[in-house]
């Protein structure tokens, strides 16, 4: 990409399409005007004339080419401050003093007292902001503008901080996560992020672009955010920790509902790549689509043939995008059915081109593969536009009467459709985010410390393949941290249970790298320790898709990280 070419990143005349160097995929070259952006060795992004992003451009450029969409994991609601502070169980010895907590999500109130050292100075390092265009863009990413520590403090020292340093947090979800993960003690609300030393490097995304929006049927004013751009975000926090030389935790506090829930999105596997280093950890949450309705799961037993499933569509509902995945080596096919009986088409297992359906101005778009480069599952993909309001039927059959005849159904996260457009016998269970549904991730659940109960809305396990998750439990329901304008607000979500757990995560860093007590210190290293010390109920049976292998406890990780120093063979 030159200098010339990277306006195409931010324009919305330009779509974005992700390339996977260990894929065999129909790359985007032949597009007249087209330009590539290198990620890594790994990934890298095709942005072409938003001419050639058509309808059928799942069965064009493959599933996992067409980005997908994230969206915020907490119920983000401006309550006002009531007194319900974190858990008092933090180390005075690990702070998360050497370590990075990188940020990839709406930005950060810079200004705020709790990211602010006595002196007031920043204990931000870096707040990459893709939201603003300038020259200064970090080296080799072509978008966005870079604000290093100097020019924060800066922007500090002056009467006019914004005309310095114009990064904006307008939401607020980002601010939280860095607070309670990372929070300067303020006594006049009693409140301490659980690593206060910790060093922090923010990355606030740029919203997505209209034409995927409007292509995945998301409404218009969601927050959501390009998978490419997360990516990328992931890519710079890496790249700032190497030329640092400091150990790393990324929190990931945004998820989706379009994957395979087996963990093979280009952004999961991306994260799973960097969590494998030395010096890193991803901490990610589980989701908040447990009691949505959102998933559906299937079992033809023989001698049935198929299953009816009823899917309600709200009077409210604009549109959505429904997606099925199919058990490996069956195959199957779907009969659509319109709230008013009509047939409407039957999708089948491998069709030559996207099928598109039009009814009484409701507008489907049908998507089907038998297999993608990274899962042998079969994929449909509905993309419904202006659907008819009611009860839609789906008869799902499978091919093969001896073969497992097992399927998903998942509509979006809540965030991006209507709450009453529900499954009608819905199943609360794999209906964790991705990436947390990937077995590189540390995955975390909520929990209420005062009624010991999981969070209502907790997504839970496990993976499709049955791999368990979540891993870990952490405070997340009813929660108090710092906010927009030096205010406090509680709130609930799984996206506040991973910012605890990545305070939690630097600390176990500065323990094993910074200090030298384990300096092979990594995410593997640092998932089962999390897991080994939890607390336990003992009535449940262990891993547990509510609760993964418990909850954390401050204590018995001590205890563990004492036992390592102990034990021969252990460190």
């Amino acid at each position: 990409m030159t200098e010339a070419e990277r306006y195409k990143i931010t324009s919305n005349n330009f779509a974005d399409i992700i390339i996977s160097n260990d894929s065999v995929l129909n790359l985007p070259e032949g597009i007249p005007n087209s330009t590539k952006n290198v990620i890594n060795q790994q990934f890298a992004i095709y942005h072409i004339p938003l001419e050639y992003m058509t309808l059928d451009s799942i069965y064009k450029f493959g599933y996992y080419s067409v980005p997908t969409c994230l969206g915020l994991l907490s119920d983000l609601v401006n309550h006002p401050y009531q007194y319900s502070r974190l858990p008092e169980i933090f180390s005075e010895n690990l702070k998360g003093n050497g370590v990075i907590i990188g940020f990839i999500d709406t930005g950060i109130d810079y200004l705020n007292k709790s990211f602010l050292n006595q002196d007031n100075t920043s204990r931000i390092l870096s707040i990459w902001d893709q939201s603003i265009d300038s020259d200064t863009y970090p080296p080799n990413f072509f978008y966005g503008t870079a604000y290093n520590q100097e020019q924060i403090n800066q922007a500090l020292q002056s009467s006019n901080p914004l005309s310095i340093v114009p990064s904006k947090d307008e939401i607020g979800h980002g601010t939280l996560l860095a607070g309670i993960a990372a929070g300067t003690p303020q006594s006049e609300y009693a409140f301490r992020g659980v690593a206060p030393e910790a060093d922090l490097a923010i990355v606030k995304l740029k919203p997505a672009k209209p034409y995927l929006k409007e292509f995945y049927a998301i409404p218009p004013d969601a927050v959501c955010f390009q998978e490419n751009d997360i990516m990328m975000g992931v890519q710079y926090l890496d790249d700032l920790a190497n030329t640092l030389n400091k150990p790393l935790v990324i929190c990931l506090g945004i998820g989706t509902n379009q994957s395979d829930h087996t963990g093979t999105r280009p952004l999961t596997r991306l994260l799973a790549r960097i969590s494998d280093y030395y010096g890193r950890s991803v901490i990610v949450a589980a989701g908040n689509e447990g009691n949505r309705g959102a998933h559906y799961y299937g079992d033809i037993k023989p001698p049935a043939h198929y299953d009816n499933v009823s899917l309600h569509v709200s009077e409210a509902e604009t549109g959505f995008t429904l997606q099925f995945w199919g058990t490996s080596p069956n195959r199957f096919w779907i009969d659509l059915f319109a709230p008013d009986g009509s047939f409407l088409a039957r999708v089948p297992p491998s069709p030559l081109n996207s099928i598109i359906i039009d009814y009484q101005n409701t507008i489907i778009i049908a998507d089907s593969q038998l297999k993608e480069p990274f899962t042998t599952e079969q994929l449909i993909v509905l993309r419904f536009q202006n659907p008819l309001p009611g009860q839609w039927q789906l008869i799902v059959y499978g091919a093969t009467g001896d073969l497992p005849m097992q399927f998903h159904f998942w509509l979006p996260i809540h965030n991006f459709v209507n709450s009453e457009t529900i499954f009608l016998k819905p199943n609360n269970y794999t209906t964790i985010t991705a990436p947390g549904n990937s077995p590189s991730m540390i995955t975390v659940t909520a929990y209420d410390t005062v009624t010991t109960t999981l969070y209502y809305y907790a997504s839970r396990g496990n993976t499709v393949t049955n791999y368990p998750k979540p891993d870990i439990s952490a405070p997340g329901v009813n929660i108090t941290g710092p906010f927009l304008n030096n205010q406090m607000i509680r709130t609930s979500g799984t996206s506040l249970a991973s910012a605890y757990t990545a305070g939690i995560s630097a600390m176990l860093m500065e323990w094993g790298v910074v200090k030298g007590n384990l300096s092979d210190m990594n995410n593997l290293l640092i998932r089962k320790i999390l897991t080994q010390s939890a607390k336990r109920k003992p009535d449940l049976n262990y891993p547990n898709p509510d609760w993964g292998y418990g909850t954390i406890d401050i204590n018995r990780i001590n205890r563990a990280l004492s036992d390592i120093l102990i034990v021969p063979g252990l460190r």
